[in-house]
């Protein structure tokens, strides 16, 4: 449920950023610039609809497939949700200094064409994809993997929203409390582990199938201080990656993702810090 509540909430405070932007500049600006809010809105709904039929589609998918192709599909999607973590968080790494900068930039363009279209494709994209992503990561977590959602699933998902608003709300006040930068630069670290742990479910699902090797069964047993089996362990675990009874296997998966993401989020810094030095 904690893990649930964590994605609504993250990503939709990115989703409420792009809106929030958007609207701030339209809302604020002439009465020209007023005539693209109910595109704004529309956008916004289009967005919705798109991530609800996806994930309308995954838990019908669900239902129909079974045996071993739907542990196969539910190994892929565990994995994709991780290497889309990884993705967005690249992604902000590099674009979230100038975000602001460049849909007003885009904004403006929009304006001087009067072409009000673009707002909605804009936000519907931009809500889409959160969406999206946020469909595919609570799969990923188990999330209507059943073919059903239970009831305190659902009630996650409503917590998470009411949260996502919450926080949308205390940062739109100035960054007195806690500004976006420093918000950006803790889930962002939350994320990568949350797409650990994701990768090291796929590992233990290959290595039930026996795709993978064990290499040796287990290197130790830390259930007497942490077993995540338990309901806090199990969080923990979703969370980080943790293992209390770790194959090798395990081990090595760990390792090679932390140096691989390691890699990839100093090299997006690098090219963010060179992109703004252009620019500046």
């Amino acid at each position: 449920m904690g893990q649930v509540m964590f994605i609504v909430w993250r990503e939709s405070v990115e989703a409420l950023l792009v809106v929030g932007i958007l609207h701030a500049w339209l809302k604020n600006g002439d009465a020209g610039a007023r005539r693209g809010l109910p595109y704004l809105w529309g956008g916004v709904a289009l967005g919705i609809l798109a991530a609800v039929a996806l994930g309308a589609a995954l838990v019908g998918f669900t239902e129909v497939l079974s045996g071993d192709a739907q542990d196969d599909f539910q190994i892929a999607m565990v994995l994709v949700a991780c290497v889309l973590i990884v993705q967005m968080v690249l992604w902000m790494k590099q674009h979230g200094r100038t975000l602001k900068r460049e849909m007003e930039a885009s904004l403006e363009k929009t304006a001087r064409d009067a072409n009000w279209w673009g707002v909605t494709v804009l936000v519907a994209l931009a809500i889409a994809r959160e969406g999206s992503e946020t469909v595919i990561f609570l799969y990923g977590l188990g999330f209507g993997q059943s073919g059903h959602v239970a009831a305190s699933q659902y009630f996650a998902v409503l917590i998470g929203l009411a949260l996502a608003f919450l926080t949308f709300y205390v940062l739109q006040l100035g960054g007195k409390v806690f500004s976006w930068r420093q918000f950006f630069r803790v889930t962002e670290i939350m994320l990568l582990f949350l797409g650990a742990g994701l990768f090291q479910t796929g590992v233990d699902k290959l290595i039930d199938k026996e795709i993978l090797p064990t290499l040796v069964d287990q290197m130790w047993n830390s259930s007497a201080l942490l077993d995540d089996s338990s309901t806090v362990g199990s969080l923990v675990a979703t969370l980080t990656g943790y293992r209390a009874h770790p194959a090798l296997m395990n081990l090595v998966a760990y390792a090679a993702y932390w140096f691989v993401v390691g890699w990839l989020v100093r090299r997006a810094g690098g090219r963010a810090a060179a992109s703004q030095r252009k620019t500046a």
